[in-house]
């Protein structure tokens, strides 16, 4: 007898019948870009049809998204060079525009999913994710100012606290201080396997963060090891994250599937935004269709083992499933 694999790809209901894997509008989360002020919106240049918004309009546009169906939203806040100093002290201070805005989404939206992030370069003068001293990013002192900042969001409602900075220690340290000052139902999504990637240009330019000297390789993972993601997994795990997550998504696909494969809770990836102006630029060139190549990575991430997908995709996904 001959086997004939064929057989089941023969009309789109019999594919749809044996279909393995497939992408939901609630496995995605929304990167959103905010910027300090009223009725303002900018696209982002290097992203087409990605904007930064005020907080009037990113109520709005929010409030758009959860029309389609769209429920989780994970906001990063773009700081004027006036307000960066070394020490990312603008990051807990109560009246930032940034703790302001997420407090006011969560007031008007109670229901959805808001995740913020943790890191010192979007306001910090040296531009990275920890504090430098003498050239240096130094760890346990960046502990500290982490753990303010991560207070100070859990105080306005937020979801779900992501620490993008890649110190040592840091989730263990903000989950004790969470649960010390009485936020134990706020999440951590640790950036567990954050790799030092040439795809975070455009998002570096959305938020005028690039580091002021050097780069993060100190910090940020070696692009060519996957075992060592398993230590990052094994001690963010140990100290209280609830969600693991890899970033970028396409060229670690591999170690989406290795956390997937190895660990009992959620993996998250970040399909970054690198990776979203490929396939933007692309487009514009004619090079490739731009909805089919969406699709087709978002199904890829999600069958390599993620169960949640930060995208900038999001929006436009959502709209062709309705």
């Amino acid at each position: 007898m001959q086997r004939r694999p064929r057989r089941n790809r023969k009309s789109e209901s019999v594919r749809n019948l044996v279909e393995e894997t497939s992408v939901s509008v609630k496995d995605l989360i929304f990167p959103l870009f905010l910027i300090e002020g009223q009725k303002k919106q900018v696209e982002v240049n290097s992203m087409p049809g990605i904007y930064r918004y005020s907080i009037d309009l990113m109520l709005k546009e929010i409030e758009e998204c959860m029309k389609l169906g769209i429920m989780s939203f994970d906001v990063f806040p773009a700081y004027p060079e006036s307000l960066k100093d070394q020490i990312a002290s603008e990051s807990y201070n109560p009246e930032t525009f940034y703790l302001k805005a997420l407090k006011e989404i969560k007031r008007k939206f109670p229901e959805l999913c808001l995740m913020s992030d943790v890191a010192m370069d979007p306001y910090s003068s040296d531009g990275h994710d920890g504090l430098v001293k003498n050239g240096k990013i130094l760890n346990d002192e960046t502990l500290a100012i982490l753990g303010k900042m991560s207070l100070a969001q859990a105080e306005v409602g937020v979801d779900i606290l992501g620490p993008s900075d890649m110190m040592d220690g840091r989730v263990g340290y903000i989950r004790n201080l969470l649960d010390e000052n009485g936020f134990k139902e706020t999440s951590i999504m640790s950036y567990t396997a954050k790799y030092a990637s040439a795809f975070y240009g455009p998002f570096r330019d959305a938020l005028d963060s690039a580091p002021k000297f050097g780069d993060k390789k100190t910090y940020q993972m070696n692009p060519a090891n996957s075992r060592e993601a398993l230590i990052e997994a094994d001690l963010d795990l140990e100290e209280g994250a609830d969600f693991l997550m890899v970033k970028p998504a396409l060229s670690y696909l591999d170690i989406i599937k290795l956390l997937s494969d190895n660990y009992p809770v959620p993996i998250a990836a970040y399909n970054v935004s690198g990776e979203y102006s490929m396939v933007k630029a692309a487009a514009a060139n004619d090079w490739l269709d731009s909805e089919r190549a969406m699709l087709e990575i978002l199904l890829s991430i999600k069958r390599s083992g993620a169960k949640i997908i930060l995208t900038y995709f999001a929006k436009e996904f959502a709209r062709l499933q309705k």
